[in-house]
Protein backbone atom coordinates (compact mmCIF):
# COMPACT_ATOMS: atom_id res chain seq x y z
CA UNK A 1 0.00 0.00 0.00
CA UNK A 2 1.44 3.54 -0.83
CA UNK A 3 -0.06 6.41 0.12
CA UNK A 4 -1.49 9.02 -2.47
CA UNK A 5 -0.84 12.49 -1.69
CA UNK A 6 2.58 14.11 -0.90
CA UNK A 7 2.36 17.29 1.59
CA UNK A 8 4.77 19.35 3.80
CA UNK A 9 1.90 19.33 6.89
CA UNK A 10 1.89 14.98 6.43
CA UNK A 11 5.82 15.44 6.74
CA UNK A 12 5.99 18.41 9.39
CA UNK A 13 3.58 16.50 11.98
CA UNK A 14 5.06 12.98 11.94
CA UNK A 15 1.97 11.43 10.19
CA UNK A 16 3.81 10.03 7.05
CA UNK A 17 6.62 8.46 9.64
CA UNK A 18 4.17 7.04 11.74
CA UNK A 19 2.31 5.80 8.82
CA UNK A 20 5.50 3.92 7.76
CA UNK A 21 6.53 2.74 11.31
CA UNK A 22 3.04 1.20 11.81
CA UNK A 23 3.76 -0.51 8.58
CA UNK A 24 0.45 0.84 6.71
CA UNK A 25 2.14 2.11 3.57
CA UNK A 26 5.18 1.54 2.19
CA UNK A 27 5.60 4.32 -0.38
CA UNK A 28 4.48 7.47 -1.50
CA UNK A 29 2.51 8.83 -5.05
CA UNK A 30 1.78 12.81 -5.71
CA UNK A 31 1.14 14.93 -8.55
CA UNK A 32 0.85 18.46 -8.96
CA UNK A 33 -2.65 19.07 -8.11
CA UNK A 34 -1.92 17.72 -4.34
CA UNK A 35 1.12 19.92 -4.10
CA UNK A 36 -1.30 22.92 -5.32
CA UNK A 37 -3.86 22.22 -2.29
CA UNK A 38 -1.49 21.61 0.28
CA UNK A 39 0.48 25.26 -0.55
CA UNK A 40 -3.52 27.03 0.60
CA UNK A 41 -3.90 24.95 3.91
CA UNK A 42 -1.33 26.16 5.92
CA UNK A 43 2.21 27.91 7.27
CA UNK A 44 4.15 24.76 6.25
CA UNK A 45 6.00 26.20 3.02
CA UNK A 46 5.87 30.08 4.58
CA UNK A 47 9.77 30.08 5.68
CA UNK A 48 11.02 28.44 2.75
CA UNK A 49 8.81 31.06 0.48
CA UNK A 50 10.33 34.13 2.27
CA UNK A 51 13.93 32.76 1.46
CA UNK A 52 13.32 32.47 -1.77
CA UNK A 53 11.39 35.65 -2.52
CA UNK A 54 14.42 37.59 -0.79
CA UNK A 55 16.49 35.82 -2.97
CA UNK A 56 14.26 36.75 -5.47
CA UNK A 57 13.73 33.52 -7.32
CA UNK A 58 11.06 32.93 -10.05
CA UNK A 59 8.10 31.04 -9.41
CA UNK A 60 9.39 27.81 -12.12
CA UNK A 61 12.53 27.05 -9.77
CA UNK A 62 10.80 28.11 -6.68
CA UNK A 63 8.25 25.60 -7.07
CA UNK A 64 11.09 23.00 -8.31
CA UNK A 65 12.75 23.96 -4.60
CA UNK A 66 9.57 23.11 -2.85
CA UNK A 67 9.06 19.71 -4.33
CA UNK A 68 12.67 19.13 -3.96
CA UNK A 69 12.85 20.01 -0.25
CA UNK A 70 9.58 17.72 0.15
CA UNK A 71 10.66 14.56 -1.95
CA UNK A 72 14.05 14.56 0.05
CA UNK A 73 12.42 14.78 3.20
CA UNK A 74 9.73 11.86 2.47
CA UNK A 75 13.04 9.91 1.21
CA UNK A 76 14.75 10.05 3.81
CA UNK A 77 11.50 8.59 6.39
CA UNK A 78 11.13 6.22 4.14
CA UNK A 79 14.59 5.26 3.86
CA UNK A 80 14.18 2.36 6.72
CA UNK A 81 11.38 0.91 4.14
CA UNK A 82 13.87 0.51 1.81
CA UNK A 83 16.41 -0.67 3.07
CA UNK A 84 14.39 -3.51 5.15
CA UNK A 85 12.68 -4.44 1.79
CA UNK A 86 16.16 -4.61 -0.15
CA UNK A 87 14.74 -1.94 -2.79
CA UNK A 88 11.06 -3.01 -3.19
CA UNK A 89 9.63 -0.59 -1.68
CA UNK A 90 9.99 2.85 0.34
CA UNK A 91 10.04 4.66 -2.67
CA UNK A 92 8.55 8.25 -3.20
CA UNK A 93 6.79 8.72 -6.92
CA UNK A 94 6.59 12.49 -8.20
CA UNK A 95 5.50 13.49 -11.41
CA UNK A 96 7.53 15.48 -13.83
CA UNK A 97 6.41 18.41 -15.57
CA UNK A 98 3.41 16.99 -17.72
CA UNK A 99 3.68 19.82 -19.80
CA UNK A 100 6.53 17.67 -21.48
CA UNK A 101 4.42 14.61 -22.04
CA UNK A 102 5.19 14.99 -26.03
CA UNK A 103 8.90 15.19 -25.67
CA UNK A 104 11.33 12.82 -25.26
CA UNK A 105 14.34 14.85 -24.87
CA UNK A 106 12.81 17.94 -22.77
CA UNK A 107 11.17 14.63 -20.09
CA UNK A 108 14.67 13.20 -19.97
CA UNK A 109 16.49 16.54 -19.52
CA UNK A 110 13.73 17.41 -16.91
CA UNK A 111 14.57 13.36 -15.13
CA UNK A 112 18.02 14.44 -14.72
CA UNK A 113 18.11 17.57 -13.24
CA UNK A 114 15.30 16.60 -10.36
CA UNK A 115 16.93 13.24 -10.02
CA UNK A 116 20.60 15.24 -9.03
CA UNK A 117 18.68 17.24 -7.21
CA UNK A 118 16.90 14.92 -4.71
CA UNK A 119 19.93 12.62 -4.45
CA UNK A 120 18.11 9.74 -3.35
CA UNK A 121 18.08 6.48 -4.28
CA UNK A 122 14.54 5.88 -3.11
CA UNK A 123 13.06 9.05 -5.53
CA UNK A 124 11.16 8.08 -8.46
CA UNK A 125 10.22 10.19 -11.05
CA UNK A 126 6.39 9.88 -12.88
CA UNK A 127 6.59 10.42 -16.42
CA UNK A 128 3.49 9.47 -18.69
CA UNK A 129 3.47 7.06 -20.83
CA UNK A 130 3.22 8.93 -24.24
CA UNK A 131 5.03 7.52 -26.82
CA UNK A 132 7.66 10.33 -26.07
CA UNK A 133 7.58 9.31 -22.71
CA UNK A 134 7.97 5.77 -22.81
CA UNK A 135 11.40 6.64 -24.73
CA UNK A 136 12.31 9.26 -22.21
CA UNK A 137 11.54 6.71 -19.56
CA UNK A 138 14.12 3.39 -20.96
CA UNK A 139 16.80 6.62 -21.47
CA UNK A 140 16.34 6.86 -17.53
CA UNK A 141 16.38 3.47 -16.98
CA UNK A 142 19.59 3.52 -18.64
CA UNK A 143 21.13 5.78 -16.68
CA UNK A 144 19.83 4.73 -13.05
CA UNK A 145 17.00 7.19 -12.57
CA UNK A 146 14.09 5.22 -11.10
CA UNK A 147 10.63 5.83 -12.96
CA UNK A 148 7.28 5.42 -12.92
CA UNK A 149 5.05 5.23 -16.21
CA UNK A 150 1.75 7.06 -15.31
CA UNK A 151 -1.11 7.27 -17.58
CA UNK A 152 -1.23 3.31 -18.37
CA UNK A 153 -4.94 3.21 -19.63
CA UNK A 154 -4.69 0.20 -22.19
CA UNK A 155 -3.65 -2.91 -22.62
CA UNK A 156 -1.84 -2.12 -25.62
CA UNK A 157 -0.02 0.86 -23.26
CA UNK A 158 0.80 -1.22 -20.46
CA UNK A 159 2.70 -3.68 -23.36
CA UNK A 160 4.45 -0.56 -24.51
CA UNK A 161 5.57 0.51 -20.93
CA UNK A 162 6.71 -3.39 -20.63
CA UNK A 163 8.70 -2.96 -23.42
CA UNK A 164 10.34 0.56 -22.33
CA UNK A 165 11.19 -1.23 -19.23
CA UNK A 166 12.66 -3.72 -20.69
CA UNK A 167 14.80 -1.68 -23.30
CA UNK A 168 16.06 0.43 -20.46
CA UNK A 169 17.04 -2.94 -18.17
CA UNK A 170 19.33 -4.16 -21.03
CA UNK A 171 20.65 -0.32 -21.76
CA UNK A 172 21.40 -0.30 -17.90
CA UNK A 173 23.09 -3.62 -17.98
CA UNK A 174 25.27 -3.00 -21.50
CA UNK A 175 26.53 0.57 -19.41
CA UNK A 176 27.63 -1.77 -16.45
CA UNK A 177 24.60 -0.67 -14.10
CA UNK A 178 23.36 -2.83 -10.93
CA UNK A 179 20.37 -3.82 -12.28
CA UNK A 180 19.05 -5.15 -8.46
CA UNK A 181 18.85 -0.69 -7.40
CA UNK A 182 16.05 0.00 -10.30
CA UNK A 183 12.92 0.30 -9.78
CA UNK A 184 9.94 0.69 -11.85
CA UNK A 185 5.78 0.62 -11.80
CA UNK A 186 3.28 1.28 -14.43
CA UNK A 187 0.29 3.18 -13.25
CA UNK A 188 -3.20 2.65 -13.83
CA UNK A 189 -6.03 5.12 -12.60
CA UNK A 190 -8.62 2.74 -12.20
CA UNK A 191 -11.57 5.11 -11.21
CA UNK A 192 -10.58 7.00 -14.53
CA UNK A 193 -11.51 4.33 -16.63
CA UNK A 194 -14.96 3.79 -15.22
CA UNK A 195 -15.86 7.41 -14.97
CA UNK A 196 -15.02 7.76 -19.02
CA UNK A 197 -16.82 4.32 -19.84
CA UNK A 198 -19.77 4.76 -17.43
CA UNK A 199 -20.54 8.67 -18.88
CA UNK A 200 -20.87 6.81 -22.52
CA UNK A 201 -22.78 3.87 -21.11
CA UNK A 202 -25.75 6.41 -19.44
CA UNK A 203 -25.28 8.15 -23.16
CA UNK A 204 -26.49 4.73 -24.60
CA UNK A 205 -29.45 4.67 -21.67
CA UNK A 206 -30.63 1.03 -22.50
CA UNK A 207 -30.51 -1.78 -19.57
CA UNK A 208 -27.83 -3.69 -20.69
CA UNK A 209 -25.53 -0.57 -20.71
CA UNK A 210 -26.79 0.50 -17.21
CA UNK A 211 -26.11 -2.99 -15.95
CA UNK A 212 -22.37 -2.59 -17.43
CA UNK A 213 -21.71 0.75 -15.46
CA UNK A 214 -18.72 0.39 -13.00
CA UNK A 215 -17.45 -2.94 -14.15
CA UNK A 216 -14.85 -1.93 -16.84
CA UNK A 217 -11.89 -0.92 -14.72
CA UNK A 218 -11.64 -3.52 -12.24
CA UNK A 219 -11.87 -5.91 -15.59
CA UNK A 220 -9.31 -3.64 -17.15
CA UNK A 221 -6.89 -4.11 -14.12
CA UNK A 222 -7.44 -7.46 -14.32
CA UNK A 223 -6.61 -7.62 -18.31
CA UNK A 224 -3.40 -5.91 -17.47
CA UNK A 225 -2.47 -8.39 -14.43
CA UNK A 226 -2.59 -11.29 -16.93
CA UNK A 227 -0.60 -9.27 -19.58
CA UNK A 228 1.91 -8.69 -16.54
CA UNK A 229 2.30 -12.55 -15.66
CA UNK A 230 2.64 -12.98 -19.49
CA UNK A 231 5.67 -10.67 -19.43
CA UNK A 232 7.07 -12.38 -16.62
CA UNK A 233 7.04 -15.76 -18.61
CA UNK A 234 9.08 -14.45 -21.78
CA UNK A 235 13.13 -14.57 -22.63
CA UNK A 236 13.95 -11.03 -22.45
CA UNK A 237 12.22 -10.92 -18.45
CA UNK A 238 14.28 -14.22 -17.52
CA UNK A 239 17.86 -13.02 -19.09
CA UNK A 240 17.35 -9.70 -16.80
CA UNK A 241 15.99 -11.48 -14.01
CA UNK A 242 19.11 -13.47 -13.62
CA UNK A 243 20.92 -10.29 -13.13
CA UNK A 244 18.70 -9.51 -10.47
CA UNK A 245 16.57 -7.43 -12.40
CA UNK A 246 13.14 -6.53 -10.20
CA UNK A 247 9.68 -6.66 -12.10
CA UNK A 248 7.85 -3.77 -13.22
CA UNK A 249 4.93 -3.51 -10.81
CA UNK A 250 1.74 -2.73 -11.63
CA UNK A 251 0.31 0.45 -9.40
CA UNK A 252 -3.16 0.93 -9.03
CA UNK A 253 -3.81 4.71 -8.67
CA UNK A 254 -7.15 6.62 -8.39
CA UNK A 255 -8.91 3.97 -6.17
CA UNK A 256 -11.04 6.25 -4.23
CA UNK A 257 -14.87 5.88 -5.95
CA UNK A 258 -16.89 8.94 -5.28
CA UNK A 259 -20.37 10.06 -6.72
CA UNK A 260 -23.52 8.96 -6.15
CA UNK A 261 -24.28 5.56 -4.83
CA UNK A 262 -20.41 4.85 -5.15
CA UNK A 263 -18.78 2.68 -2.75
CA UNK A 264 -15.55 4.31 -1.66
CA UNK A 265 -13.65 0.61 -1.09
CA UNK A 266 -15.18 -0.45 -4.72
CA UNK A 267 -11.34 -0.40 -6.52
CA UNK A 268 -8.93 -0.59 -3.75
CA UNK A 269 -10.13 -3.62 -1.51
CA UNK A 270 -10.91 -6.49 -4.96
CA UNK A 271 -7.64 -4.90 -6.41
CA UNK A 272 -4.96 -5.84 -3.31
CA UNK A 273 -3.04 -8.68 -5.52
CA UNK A 274 0.46 -9.82 -4.57
CA UNK A 275 3.33 -8.36 -6.67
CA UNK A 276 1.13 -5.04 -7.37
CA UNK A 277 1.09 -1.70 -5.46
CA UNK A 278 -2.31 0.07 -4.53
CA UNK A 279 -2.17 4.35 -3.51
CA UNK A 280 -5.09 5.55 -1.82
CA UNK A 281 -5.44 8.33 -0.15
CA UNK A 282 -5.26 8.59 3.36
CA UNK A 283 -8.97 8.91 4.57
CA UNK A 284 -9.48 5.10 2.77
CA UNK A 285 -6.46 3.71 4.80
CA UNK A 286 -8.62 4.01 7.90
CA UNK A 287 -11.48 1.63 5.87
CA UNK A 288 -9.44 -0.77 4.79
CA UNK A 289 -8.03 -1.18 8.63
CA UNK A 290 -11.69 -2.21 9.20
CA UNK A 291 -11.70 -5.03 5.85
CA UNK A 292 -12.23 -8.64 7.65
CA UNK A 293 -9.32 -11.02 7.41
CA UNK A 294 -9.70 -12.94 4.46
CA UNK A 295 -10.47 -9.84 1.91
CA UNK A 296 -8.31 -8.90 -0.60
CA UNK A 297 -5.78 -11.79 0.82
CA UNK A 298 -3.46 -11.01 -2.26
CA UNK A 299 -4.07 -14.10 -4.45
CA UNK A 300 -3.71 -13.05 -8.13
CA UNK A 301 -7.00 -13.79 -9.73
CA UNK A 302 -7.31 -17.43 -11.40
CA UNK A 303 -7.50 -17.99 -15.10
CA UNK A 304 -11.64 -17.86 -15.23
CA UNK A 305 -11.51 -14.49 -13.45
CA UNK A 306 -9.24 -13.40 -16.08
CA UNK A 307 -11.73 -14.86 -19.23
CA UNK A 308 -14.35 -13.36 -17.44
CA UNK A 309 -12.78 -10.19 -17.57
CA UNK A 310 -11.57 -10.75 -21.36
CA UNK A 311 -15.70 -10.91 -22.04
CA UNK A 312 -17.16 -8.12 -20.55
CA UNK A 313 -14.52 -5.62 -22.42
CA UNK A 314 -15.58 -7.50 -25.10
CA UNK A 315 -19.18 -6.33 -24.23
CA UNK A 316 -18.20 -2.78 -24.80
CA UNK A 317 -18.41 -3.18 -28.35
CA UNK A 318 -22.18 -4.23 -28.06
CA UNK A 319 -22.48 -0.35 -27.34
CA UNK A 320 -20.37 1.37 -30.03
CA UNK A 321 -17.04 1.80 -27.25
CA UNK A 322 -13.79 0.98 -28.64
CA UNK A 323 -11.49 0.54 -25.15
CA UNK A 324 -8.76 2.00 -27.06
CA UNK A 325 -9.88 4.85 -28.82
CA UNK A 326 -11.20 5.76 -25.31
CA UNK A 327 -7.88 5.19 -24.07
CA UNK A 328 -6.16 7.79 -26.42
CA UNK A 329 -8.64 10.07 -25.76
CA UNK A 330 -8.73 10.04 -21.84
CA UNK A 331 -5.06 10.26 -21.88
CA UNK A 332 -4.94 13.54 -23.64
CA UNK A 333 -8.34 14.59 -21.40
CA UNK A 334 -5.88 13.40 -18.12
CA UNK A 335 -2.50 15.49 -19.47
CA UNK A 336 -4.85 18.79 -19.90
CA UNK A 337 -6.32 18.36 -16.25
CA UNK A 338 -2.57 17.87 -15.40
CA UNK A 339 -1.69 20.91 -17.53
CA UNK A 340 -4.23 23.07 -15.90
CA UNK A 341 -2.79 21.93 -12.14
CA UNK A 342 0.50 22.44 -13.05
CA UNK A 343 -0.25 26.17 -14.00
CA UNK A 344 -2.44 26.75 -11.03
CA UNK A 345 0.18 25.01 -8.77
CA UNK A 346 2.67 28.19 -10.70
CA UNK A 347 -0.08 30.42 -9.89
CA UNK A 348 -0.08 29.34 -6.10
CA UNK A 349 3.72 29.75 -5.84
CA UNK A 350 4.07 33.60 -7.65
CA UNK A 351 1.21 34.69 -5.52
CA UNK A 352 2.59 33.21 -2.40
CA UNK A 353 6.10 34.83 -3.42
CA UNK A 354 4.39 37.85 -3.74
CA UNK A 355 2.58 37.33 -0.72
CA UNK A 356 6.24 36.67 1.18
CA UNK A 357 7.89 39.60 -0.60
CA UNK A 358 5.31 41.98 0.42
CA UNK A 359 6.68 45.01 2.93
CA UNK A 360 5.58 44.27 6.04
Amino acid sequence: MWLDGLARQRLASGRLAALARQGRIAGVVSDPAFLARSLILGPYYTGQLGDLAERGIPAERALKALAVHDIRWACDILRPVHEATAGVDGLVSVSLDPRLAHDSEATLAEARTLWRAVDRRNAMLGIPATPAGLTALSACLAEGINVNATLVLSAARHRQAGEAYLEGLERARAAGRHLPALASVASFPVSRVDAAVDALLDREGTLEARAMRGATAVAAARQLHAQYERMLDGPRWHALAAHGARPQRLLWTATAASGPGLLSMRYAAPLLTRGTVTAVPEELLEELDAVPAGAGDGDAPDADAYTAAGRLLGHLEWFGIDHGELALRLESEVLKELNDAWHQLLDEVTLALDGAAAPR
